[in-house]
């Protein structure tokens, strides 16, 4: 092996006597420190969330150093390729303005919602999700699984938010141009509590981006590679997501904080 590598036995022997490195000490210390938070993470975070965590808990080192260490130690955060929607109905609803594209950036919780749906499956059958989230945290505030894509359902979800929040009268809710978003009982809940209704533009996705951004990190983090036999089976599993998407996980979007995290700066 020596001659292979063009090496002296004795410079070999050498190295092998060796002890560690400060250096390499160091960073199997680190890795351990890094380990740790992964699994806390349930392996969802990569380097730079786990980097942050680091940080907060005092750690002062590089982000290159933990992506290099998270490398070598085959640790990776949950990614993969965004899968396409099926387009809906497009023009909609085209008498609802988008009130975002007027309206300044949120400045506190309580000031714009965004709501959607997605679709979920079980063995047993399908179901949708419905969620509501304050722009400003990014905190889901309400939701709601059912078998059905249905206007009660989005309604239920957003009464699960009203009666968490309690929000004054102007909350805009932004959905895109969904029927269950149109349904004359959600305007009605609407009406009753003075949210101002604000749907996406036509053709232009990104208007609900907040939305679709929490749909594939809850896919890809929580329900891709599992199974679930019945409905009550991932409405278990979806309650442990959001409760750790809300008191938890950090968001690159808010300096690395968690939701709850976030509006706790307001107080």
């Amino acid at each position: 092996m020596c001659r292979h590598y063009g090496v002296t036995r004795s410079g070999y022997y050498s190295w092998l006597g060796r002890p560690e490195s400060k250096r390499t000490r160091e960073n199997k210390e680190l890795l351990k420190r890094i380990e740790k938070t992964y699994e806390e993470s349930h392996k969802i975070y990569g380097s730079p969330r786990v980097w942050a965590t680091l940080r907060k808990g005092g750690e002062s080192c590089g982000l290159n150093r933990i992506a290099r260490l998270m490398s070598l130690a085959g640790l990776q955060g949950r990614v993969v390729r965004v899968t396409r929607r099926v387009p809906g109905v497009q023009k909609f609803y085209e008498r609802n303005e988008n009130l975002r594209l007027t309206g300044p950036v949120p400045d506190s919780i309580n000031q714009q919602w965004v709501g959607d749906l997605t679709y979920i499956k079980t063995r047993e059958r399908a179901c949708y999700l419905a969620t509501v989230m304050d722009l400003y945290s990014r905190r889901i505030v309400g939701w709601a699984l059912g078998k059905d894509r249905t206007t009660a359902l989005t309604c239920l979800a957003l009464n699960n938010a009203i009666r968490q929040r309690d929000p004054d009268p102007g909350v805009i809710f932004h959905t895109d141009r969904g029927v269950e978003y149109g349904g004359i009982k959600l305007r009605e809940i609407l009406k009753r509590h003075g949210l101002l209704a604000s749907m996406s533009r036509a053709y232009h996705s990104q208007d609900n981006a907040h939305m679709e951004s929490f749909f594939h990190s809850m896919k890809i983090e929580w329900i891709r590679g599992k199974t679930f036999v019945t409905m009550d089976e991932l409405k278990g599993a979806l309650r442990h997501y959001i409760r750790f998407y809300n008191c938890d996980r950090l968001h690159s979007g808010i300096g690395y904080d968690s939701p709850v995290e976030y509006e706790r700066k307001l107080i």
